[in-house]
């Protein structure tokens, strides 16, 4: 894979093979993101784990104390008095059954979470082929189904993010922007650090933190040392 000359410069910045405290490591994923946007700083987590077991899955979600600097767009399914409580609340779309079709046939994703009373399930389910696949379908583990609307909304919009396992046991979030001072992001990462940590399920054997590093979008990635986190 071909390199720009700003990526392998910001390279030659640090050790590749090293493993940094995470305040240094955030100080060089500053000085090395130089795109001209306002990069998203992500958190890539190699657990040892194997999540093709149910009794090993790491499925959560967390609050980060100074959000994600993005603004997250909520569709929230609900019945009657809920919907109207779900826009007092501030989501951005509220409904019950004719969503699924604008959903199913017109390919209406403007959304980034999705969140469902329990009593809609039932329909949400319907659109699992759609939503399933873009890890939008809510979920009781990150708080995305539950009766209380008001309160998923509000944590979702100060910055509540979802964290899952993929196909190679890895976990990939973001933790804020490059324009965050080095201290917000530095905080982001240890709440959501120590959220995984807790959620370490109790038939994992041997090392759970195989490897953590922190990237902006278009810079390198920087390698945690993780012995303080467990």
């Amino acid at each position: 894979m071909k390199r720009s000359k700003k990526y392998v410069d910001a390279s030659k910045l640090y050790d590749r093979a090293a493993l940094y405290e995470i305040e240094d490591a955030v100080a060089l994923v500053k000085k090395m993101a130089t795109a001209k946007f306002d990069e998203t700083v992500e958190a890539h987590l190699r657990l040892g784990v194997d999540g093709r077991h149910a009794d090993q899955q790491v499925r959560g979600a967390v609050v980060l104390p100074n959000g994600t600097g993005k603004t997250v767009k909520v569709l929230v399914f609900a019945k009657g008095d809920k919907v109207d409580e779900a826009l007092a609340a501030g989501a951005d779309y509220a409904g019950g059954e004719e969503l699924v079709p604008k959903i199913q046939k017109d390919g209406w994703l403007d959304f980034d979470v999705v969140v469902a009373t329990p009593d809609m399930m039932g329909v949400v389910g319907r659109l699992g082929r759609v939503l399933g696949p873009k890890g939008l379908m809510p979920n009781p583990k990150a708080g995305t189904v539950t009766m209380d609307v008001t309160k998923a909304i509000n944590d979702i919009k100060a910055g509540k993010i979802e964290y899952r396992l993929d196909k190679a046991n890895i976990i990939h979030v973001p933790v804020g922007k490059v324009s965050f001072t080095e201290e917000q992001l530095q905080e982001n990462f240890q709440t959501l650090i120590e959220a995984i940590v807790k959620a370490k399920p109790s038939a994992a054997k041997g090392q759970y933190l195989k490897s953590v590093v922190i990237a902006s979008t278009m810079g390198p990635g920087v390698k945690i040392n993780t012995t303080r986190f467990v």
